[in-house]
């Protein structure tokens, strides 16, 4: 109804996009200054704040990606590239979050500590040819690890619980052990922040303890008045692809989730995923300067 009233005032005219010059990006004070931002009317979520004066930090990093962050507490999310943060990408080892969810959920692992045995195949990283526990495995991106766990689980139930947590486009195809790393699984930044969202508040359809559990699992660090909480993936790994940062921070009682994805040349492009990240949540005023 609301949409046709509109048609029907103003015909075909887009809404307007509002330059505001001195509003600050999320997290940022009345008395800061910030550069200009364009701000979108948003009708299907929160509304979106375009900060790409914030490239530089890609620039001076020399990779290209984009960001996203989502102010929980005043629904603006605030993207670098907006183009790139509404595309859909493989979402690679930032699907070990919903991952060790589902695997908690169906059974097939009974806690973090349950050691998942390495099957024997040769890995591209000498620490994955190891037998360890799920919390490990998700702490240094185990790719085979979660094979393991994704051949227990079993198509049916991936699908199920992909629509059921409604992560990203909720495609697996046939490969059972392959669909967050090659594909058809994918999700954007804007996505990986809403979803992050929910399971930072608990609200996914999932038992509390279980989602305090992986909660627990991605937690990096707790000081200086925030707690971060993050996951990283490499698509394509040791190979270039789309490296992703993606997670959460609590600080003064306030939830911002965040997301980045950059193309990953090499390992040294891999390492700049959090500390682009963290710089860029430093700029937003999300996690301290000092």
């Amino acid at each position: 109804m609301i949409k046709r009233n509109l048609r029907s005032r103003l015909g075909a005219t887009a809404l307007a996009v509002l330059t505001l010059a001195g509003t600050a990006a999320c997290g940022a004070t009345a008395h800061e200054a910030a550069p200009r931002a364009a701000v979108v009317a948003d009708h299907r979520g929160p509304r979106t704040t375009v900060r790409d004066d914030l490239r530089a930090v890609f620039d001076a990093a020399g990779v290209h990606g984009t960001f996203a962050l989502l102010d929980v507490s005043s629904r603006t999310t605030t993207v670098v590239d907006r183009r790139r943060a509404e595309t859909p990408l493989v979402p690679a080892s930032t699907y070990k979050v919903p991952h060790a969810l589902i695997a908690l959920e169906t059974g097939v692992v009974k806690s973090p500590e349950e050691v998942i045995p390495w099957d024997g195949t040769p890995q591209p990283y000498p620490e994955w040819e190891h037998d360890m526990t799920m919390r490990k495995a998700v702490q240094i991106s185990n790719a085979a690890a979660f094979q393991v766990i994704a051949r227990r689980i079993g198509l049916k139930r991936e699908r199920q619980w992909l629509h059921r947590l409604s992560y990203g486009n909720e495609q697996t195809g046939d490969i059972v052990d392959r669909f967050w790393l090659d594909g058809p699984l994918k999700t954007s930044a804007i996505e990986q922040t809403r979803f992050m969202e929910r399971l930072a508040a608990l609200r996914l359809p999932a038992s509390r303890k279980n989602q305090l559990l992986v909660q627990d699992i991605i937690k990096q660090e707790s000081k200086d008045g925030y707690t971060l909480y993050a996951k990283s993936g490499w698509q394509n790994a040791p190979n270039p692809g789309t490296g992703w940062w993606s997670g959460w921070v609590v600080r003064d009682h306030h939830v911002y989730t965040f997301a980045l994805n950059i193309d990953v040349k090499n390992d040294a492009d891999a390492a700049k995923r959090a500390t682009v990240s963290r710089e860029l949540l430093k700029r937003l005023n999300v996690l301290p300067t000092t």
